[in-house]
């Protein structure tokens, strides 16, 4: 039998006030890294989901998507892997708004929030997590969209049956 290639499918939240881009510092295995509120898409989730729960437990702020920023295909070195092997991701960015802050522990590795503005981050770009961080706010600023009704999510996806595994 042979191996079935699949990328890992993640989401990231790009959230703008006044010209600042909301980062979180994170702990990885190459260092100290700046990324958006992002993460991997969960088993009985949408993607729209993803984002909000990932930017929730990065950033301990509610954030409710409203368009879709783009889809994005890279390759990096994963430290989820064994032995940092390479991992080819599929980004979905979202822009939304920001709602509340909650006072709440924040995911193991993630240091704190902070916000940049475009220039600051392209100042910064070896400390990004990979290199989709200043695509996407580049994209956003450029006013790169689409609806999110582009996005569907069979029930299947998020509805599982008693006892039949997720995937």
């Amino acid at each position: 039998m042979t191996d079935v290639w699949k990328p890992s499918v993640t989401v990231a939240a790009i959230i703008e006030r006044a010209g600042q881009f909301l980062l979180i510092e994170e702990e990885t295995s190459t260092g100290i890294k700046f990324n958006q509120p992002a993460g991997h898409l969960e088993a009985g989730e949408s993607l729209q989901q993803a984002v909000v729960r990932e930017t929730l437990e990065e950033a301990a702020c509610d954030f409710t998507p409203t368009a879709l920023i783009g889809t994005y295909l890279s390759r990096g070195v994963s430290s989820i892997r064994a032995g940092g092997e390479s991992t080819t991701y599929l980004r979905f960015a979202f822009a939304g708004d920001l709602g509340a802050f909650h006072q709440r522990p924040l995911d193991t590795g993630i240091l704190r929030s902070v916000w940049m503005s475009r220039d600051e981050l392209a100042a910064c770009t070896d400390r990004h997590r990979s290199p989709l961080v200043l695509r996407c706010v580049d994209d956003y600023l450029r006013g790169q969209s689409a609806p999110l009704a582009l996005l569907y999510t069979d029930i299947s996806a998020i509805h599982t049956p008693a006892g039949a595994p997720h995937g």
